[in-house]
């Protein structure tokens, strides 16, 4: 053996005895993953994603991923000459725009994203909320204040929708005979209306359905920062209220960290906003110390 081969064999070695004891923490444990952004828009981000979801299958843990897909809706959007219009940055989703959402989350993304997996050397099965009566939703209610009256009023946002109950069959099912599924975030009501929903709300309430060890959220920022921009690791859920109430965390990632702490209050063992376009980001939050993003936890 060369000089170079014996370093690379030794530094393989360090490598796996370094993650063994998180992969027997882990073992046989459901990590629900979100997955969309960035990651999902670059080929290579793409298949490293894959790539990882399938190890993590492949050493004795039970994957669930969730995906978005609203640049994709867009681009489809455009190209049918579908109008969307926008109330404080909620898209109104009427019956033509659902119809393009549906087609593009339940089609083509979530067969892309199995395809991944399927590519890596692991089984994965797309499907959506509407399979199985994996997602009952609602009517999504949401209000904002009338900037000249300054009175709270209703926003209608047409066939947008809120899981209102996760039947966790079909997933066991799916991870019971050795597949990995891959949920987009389209749901169905009582009345049989199909619903938009958002993926970060459909991760949060799949993995507390599940009662997940990790629900790890891919973003497009490192994770949760202070006010000096440095990343916060840890938070109790009594330290995300103080931070909300401080405004440390204001903006998008309000409902980021408020998903993260209804997936926790459901069960979920720990909740992790990460950076999804750094490579390996799965594989570095479960196999590493300290993790790499912010941890949510009870």
């Amino acid at each position: 053996m060369t000089d170079s081969a014996q370093r690379s064999a030794e530094e393989q070695a360090r490598i796996l005895a370094h993650a063994l004891p998180f992969l027997r923490r882990y073992a046989g444990a459901t990590i629900v993953v979100k997955y969309g952004g960035h990651a999902m828009g670059e080929e290579h981000l793409a298949a490293m994603f894959g790539s990882d979801i399938a190890l993590l299958k492949q050493v004795g843990i039970n994957p669930v991923v969730v995906h978005g897909g609203g640049p994709q809706i867009n681009a489809m959007l455009k190209k049918l000459d579908v109008k969307s219009t926008f109330i404080d940055g909620l898209r109104v989703t009427d019956q033509a725009t659902m119809d393009v959402v549906e087609m593009v989350l339940a089609g083509t993304v979530n067969k892309h994203v199995a395809g991944l997996i399927n590519r890596a050397g692991a089984l994965a099965v797309g499907i959506c909320g509407k399979d199985g009566g994996l997602i009952t939703a609602e009517k999504a209610r949401r209000t904002r204040k009338n900037p000249e009256t300054g009175a709270t009023e209703d926003i209608d946002l047409g066939f947008v929708g809120d899981p209102s109950h996760v039947d966790v069959r079909v997933i066991h099912a799916l991870t019971g005979a050795g597949l990995i599924p891959v949920i987009s975030p389209v749901g169905v009501g009582a009345d049989g209306q199909t619903y938009n929903i958002n993926a970060d709300t459909v991760a949060g309430a799949v993995a507390g359905a599940l009662g997940a060890m990790r629900l790890l959220m891919l973003t497009d920022v490192p994770g949760v920062l202070d006010k000096n921009k440095a990343l916060i690791p840890e938070m109790t859920l009594s330290d995300v209220q103080a931070r909300l109430d401080d405004g440390t965390i204001t903006g998008g990632m309000i409902p980021k960290v408020e998903n993260c702490v209804d997936a926790v209050q459901r069960g979920v063992k720990g909740a992790v906003i990460l950076d999804g376009r750094q490579p390996h980001a799965c594989l570095l939050e479960l196999f590493t110390e300290g993790g790499y993003g912010t941890l949510i936890r009870g």
